[in-house]
């Protein structure tokens, strides 16, 4: 189905944009808090780096720059009132403010128009909201001739202490070539959540490995049959334990080569523990979005920092006060703890905008400003935005004990070796595994196939796939 046709908001001019469908979360409510900030900050210098410096050497060449001009700027319906609250705190900066889908459900929306845009010389928005997956064809050019869409913002238009100050691993899928072509709007690292009502009511302790999950999920099966620990019927679950197992599912070899082996112990011990609690009927095949989920039977849910809010708050309808979020868990004999990461977006500035300064500027806000962060939708990639965000009480206070701790340590634990790849991970899954566990079968008799079909995706896209 086409996407539908874009909507300009014109500064003393909006235009009611269409209902837009969001990837892996929903629109929050609350309108964002404003405060007033100083004028358009001058870009810093260039920044240094830890690459060697022939791969740092200044290789960004700008159009001819007019500080006055007009910056467009594209973002979803989640993100429109922040593009919004900006341009109300800074009416001199002139601004098109365009909602179109952002990159939800694998939309190929924006990369097909850039495309054209490169084709045609004009019509390239100056600022981007999109996904993870958009930088990988954004940094690269797109077209014969073409210069890639993302600006290296590391090139004299962000400073090195702000990207410094990302969560650990959250720019990640900005990188390439030794450059950072994106900032990271927030991230959904993955925490154990569980209801500490029933938790404490039937005498449970909180898992914290892999290994006393299992067990305590074969004991809920058996003490408590209906109720579970999980569920790997959605189209992100294999972001929540698989990722969370180091399971080198699509992992990055160089830019174009995919270790994809799903054989691997990581893989096989993760797919073997669901098996297990799958048979105990603790650990169900449906999805916790499917339609009529009962949300009152979920004991426990390993799962993204938004699954408060998102799943149990506004889906399950969860009373306030019983749910909490533990840490990651590990593996016995594993000194750290890894996780894994379902959904996130970023914001690219355009290598072609005429006005870096404005466009850079509005990036940088939306992504590290306490003003906007504080009242973010979903937690913020930018480690101090964090901090403003977790102290927010609308962020807070509808569990049954402070997130803080758990949320500040699985945002560091996010394993890196699930990489950004030209593909979305979700459609493998989906049509793959998804259909064949649905059907009776288990998720280790399942990992060949799923492995073909990743490699298939990734090689129809150009990647050199190895399989050890």
């Amino acid at each position: 189905m086409s996407p539908k046709p874009l909507n300009n908001t014109k500064k003393g001019k909006t235009m009611k944009s269409p209902r837009l469908r969001l990837s892996h979360r929903r629109t929050a409510s609350g309108a964002l808090a404003l405060i007033t900030i100083g004028a358009l900050a001058a870009l810093s210098g260039c920044a240094s780096t830890d690459q060697s410096a022939s791969d740092t050497a200044a290789t960004f060449s700008p159009v001819a720059q007019d500080n006055t001009s007009e910056i467009t700027v594209w973002a979803d319906s989640t993100r429109l009132p922040a593009v919004q609250a900006y341009q109300k705190l800074n009416p001199d900066v002139k601004m098109n403010i365009v909602t179109y889908d952002g990159s939800a459900d694998g939309s190929t929306y924006l990369q097909t128009k850039v495309q054209l845009f490169d084709r045609t010389g004009s019509g390239w928005p100056d600022v981007v909201f999109g996904s993870p997956t958009d930088v990988t064809w954004a940094s690269q050019p797109t077209t014969a001739g073409s210069v890639p869409f993302a600006a290296p913002l590391d090139e004299g238009l962000v400073d090195q202490s702000t990207l410094d100050n990302f969560a650990k691993g959250s720019l990640t899928p900005c990188e390439f070539d030794g450059h950072t072509y994106c900032l990271r709007n927030d991230i959904a690292q993955v925490v154990l959540w569980y209801n500490k009502a029933l938790m404490d009511q039937w005498g449970y302790q909180v898992p914290t490995t892999w290994e006393e999950y299992e067990a305590l999920g074969v004991k809920v099966g058996q003490e408590h049959p209906g109720y579970l620990v999980g569920a790997v019927g959605d189209t992100n679950s294999q972001e929540s334990y698989f990722w969370s197992s180091q399971c080198p599912a699509q992992q990055l070899q160089d830019d174009g080569t995919l270790r994809v082996a799903l054989q691997d112990t990581n893989c096989t011990r993760m797919a073997s523990l669901l098996d297990n609690l799958i048979a105990a009927k603790s650990v169900t095949t449906q999805g916790f979005f499917s339609q009529g989920f009962d949300g009152s039977k979920v004991l426990m849910a390993n799962g993204p920092s938004w699954y408060g809010q998102y799943l149990f708050n506004s889906a399950f309808n969860t009373p306030a006060g019983q749910i909490a979020a533990a840490n990651p868990l590990k593996w016995d004999g594993e000194s750290d703890a890894y996780t894994g990461n379902v959904g996130g977006g970023v914001w690219m500035v355009s290598s072609h905008s005429k006005n870096l300064a404005a466009s850079t500027a509005l990036t940088k806000w939306l992504t590290t400003s306490d003003a906007n962060l504080q009242s973010a939708p979903t937690y913020p990639a930018y480690t101090p935005g964090a901090t403003t965000w977790l102290a927010n009480p609308a962020n807070s206070s509808y569990f049954a004990d402070d997130i803080s701790g758990p949320f500040e340590t699985a945002a560091n634990q996010v394993w890196t070796g699930w990489s950004n790849t030209k593909f979305s991970d979700a459609t493998a899954w989906s049509s793959v595994v998804l259909p064949a566990i649905t059907a009776g079968k288990t998720l280790t008799e399942t990992l060949p196939a799923w492995q073909s079909a990743i490699v298939n995706e990734a090689q129809s896209v150009g990647y050199t796939v190895t399989t050890k």
